[in-house]
């Protein structure tokens, strides 16, 4: 950012006390409650500096976030709550405590913030805080190959630098208020930026609940004032527009965590009666670039950022970055603004909004005592017997499939569970002990074949 980093940059930027901030199950909240809120909570935060925000409620998470960040302490907000996500949390940060709205099972101190009302009587007006501009606002966790979540630190000056470049390019700042659902996670990168910091620092509101059936989601962006904003990704639209519902008139939509393709870009975009601009971005970057996917195949990048070529990577630099970026993704430069995306890094899966690797997700089942070997495998579309869904391919001598399933389901996020996870005598590793692509997909084509005529097996 041109800002330096220690200046002075406001929590939100609603310029009265009765602006709308959000809407919850009917309520409009206002920012005056919306800081109430943060004061209350902040005053009820617990000892330790590091915080684990588990809300489900995207009002109850930005109220979290923001208590935490004025009490500056900071956030951690890794992609999956699985026992052996919460023991590297504590390895990370041995105080850390959990923010919750509803009961889990997560062994951490919990302040749970499921008795915030905002019907509460406010008669004070609380000014907006004004936050140091390299405030450490929170650690954003990605996979690595190694198994352990790699932290990616964010300061607030970049996340607001972030925010307010994204509402520029996707027109927010035209004297309206726009009102934002989400159907992806606030924990995660892009839901972090494009549902929560976008709605403060372009003083719109956000839908606070988090629905999950297509008929709810149209039921709920129905019943939001105009103009407003759909954030969702690829596996959500197609969802939405393949569920024979009537889908309400949105002004803009916005797509990301895996490619979009064309024709569901335009599908959507007539559907939804609004422009659709597709984000490119990553954990370690946030968002970069923007496209009309529905038009053009060309991302554009940000105000302020550039590529450069040094060492024979790709990096990213400028904007709201605090330092340059490696890009890990193969990318086809056209120009000082426009690129073309030729392919993501090869181990990357994007599953239900949420994203891993393939090399975490082979060590942690490789972790597991009874495993001799085994591997995640993801079919082309189009393939004999491919899916959606992951598939894994496991030797362990004496024990069944559902014993790996289960403690599978402690290590990794239930999205990635293999579907489904074959019980195989060997691998076909090469003489240098690696698995070609076309060995596993000579494997699925040949249980796929053993599954439709089993007397041939």
């Amino acid at each position: 950012m041109d800002t330096p980093a220690t200046n002075l940059l406001p929590l939100m930027t609603h310029t009265s006390a009765n602006d709308i901030v959000a809407f919850r199950h009917g309520e409009a909240i206002t920012a005056r409650q919306f800081l109430a809120d943060v004061e209350q909570i902040r005053a009820m935060l617990l000892p330790g500096k590091h915080v684990l925000n588990v809300c489900h409620d995207r009002y109850r998470f930005m109220v979290g976030l923001a208590a935490v960040m004025t009490a500056h302490k900071i956030s951690l907000l890794p992609s999956t709550y699985t026992n052996e996500t919460i023991n590297q949390m504590l390895r990370f940060a041995p105080d850390v405590f959990c923010l919750n709205d509803a009961d889990n099972d997560i062994n951490l101190p919990q302040l749970c913030l499921s008795d915030l009302s905002p019907k509460l009587e406010v008669n004070k007006n609380i000014p907006i805080p004004l936050l140091p501009g390299d405030l450490p606002v929170g650690y954003v966790f990605t996979s690595g190959s190694s198994g352990s979540p790699v932290p990616h630190l964010k300061r607030w000056a970049a996340l607001v630098g972030s925010a307010r470049s994204e509402a520029q390019r996707l027109g927010l700042f035209d004297g309206r208020k726009y009102t934002v659902l989400g159907t992806v996670p606030p924990q995660h990168m892009y839901g972090l930026e494009s549902t929560i910091l976008i709605v403060l620092q372009s003083g719109g509101a956000l839908s606070s609940p988090q629905y999950f059936y297509p008929a709810d989601i149209g039921a709920e962006f129905s019943s939001l004032p105009r103009p407003r904003l759909l954030v969702s990704t690829p596996i959500h639209l197609r969802a939405l527009l393949s569920a024979n519902i009537s889908l309400p008139t949105a002004d803009l939509l916005v797509s990301a965590t895996a490619p979009l393709p064309q024709d569901l870009a335009q599908k959507a975009e007539a559907s939804f009666e609004a422009p659709l601009q597709e984000i490119y971005g990553s954990t370690e970057t946030g968002l970069i670039a923007t496209r009309r996917s529905a038009q053009t195949d060309a991302w554009t990048l940000l105000p302020g950022l550039h590529l450069t070529k040094e060492a024979g990577h790709l990096w990213v630099r400028g904007g709201h970055l605090a330092q340059k970026t490696k890009i890990s993704d193969n990318l086809e430069v056209l120009n000082k603004e426009q690129f073309l995306l030729q392919g993501r890094a090869a181990d990357l899966v994007n599953i239900a909004g949420k994203r891993s690797s393939l090399d975490y997700l082979n060590h942690q089942l490789n972790s597991i005592p009874e495993v001799q070997d085994g591997v995640f495998f993801m079919p082309d579309d189009g393939m004999p017997g491919s899916v959606s869904r992951l598939i894994a391919f496991v030797v362990a001598r004496g024990v069944d499939a559902q014993l790996i399933n289960a403690k599978l389901r402690e290590r990794i996020d239930p999205a990635f569970l293999p579907r489904p996870l074959h019980m195989v005598d060997a691998l076909p590793r090469n003489n240098t002990g690696k698995l070609p692509r076309e060995a596993l997909l000579a494997l699925v084509t040949a249980y796929h074949k053993r599954e439709n005529n089993p007397d041939t097996a």
